[in-house]
């Protein structure tokens, strides 16, 4: 689930280019287009102040063997040693244009390209720690809408405008925030 999504610089959204105009002030490449676990890639944290900013972040845990864990399911994140600290005070928003999904067909798999209907630029929920000095991050996910199940059993978290500020907000309960901004937003396949 959540393999690839895309945040691009041909992208209408103002949010989008208010976040690449903020890393471009400060020198911090991040990867543009389709982006892979692995990329470093926009996100948007807390700084030490608890001000919203923009940072790059690599895509995936990395566990001893060098495998990427770049999802974490929602519903069991704050349980699980591994991401319990990001879901309790490291929370990130991820700016994304759409997301990619895979649907398993007869012929192979089958590319959509997906996002909410009538909305130019949205927020993936996130959580990061820090390995080797430097910070990664995780997308959370959750069970799809049931316009886009037939595709895939996961869909990853987008948060509503309104709960994206309590989201970067360590004060706040990480678990509560989900609950209560996990909604049915209409998607479309792009």
């Amino acid at each position: 689930m959540c393999g690839r999504y895309n945040f691009s610089k041909e992208s209408s959204s103002e949010m989008v280019h208010a976040v690449l105009e903020d890393l471009q002030s400060r020198q911090i490449e991040v990867k543009t287009g389709e982006v892979f676990p692995g990329d470093v890639a926009a996100v948007i944290a807390s700084n030490r102040k608890l001000e919203p900013q923009a940072f790059g972040m690599k895509w995936g845990y990395q566990l001893p063997d060098g495998k990427l864990i770049f999802n974490a399911r929602s519903e069991t994140a704050a349980q699980k040693a591994m991401f319990a600290d990001g879901m309790r005070q490291r929370r990130c928003l991820v700016p994304a244009d759409s997301y990619y999904e895979w649907q398993k067909t007869g012929q192979g798999k089958q590319k959509y390209e997906i996002g909410p209907a009538d909305i130019n630029g949205f927020f993936l929920a996130g959580i990061y720690r820090i390995e080797q000095g430097r910070p990664v991050f995780s997308i959370l996910t959750k069970d799809p809408v049931e316009s886009i199940a037939f595709i895939h059993n996961r869909m990853p978290v987008i948060l509503p405008t309104e709960a994206m500020s309590d989201w970067l907000n360590p004060r706040f309960n990480g678990v509560e925030i989900l609950s209560a901004a996990v909604g049915n937003l209409a998607y479309s396949q792009c």
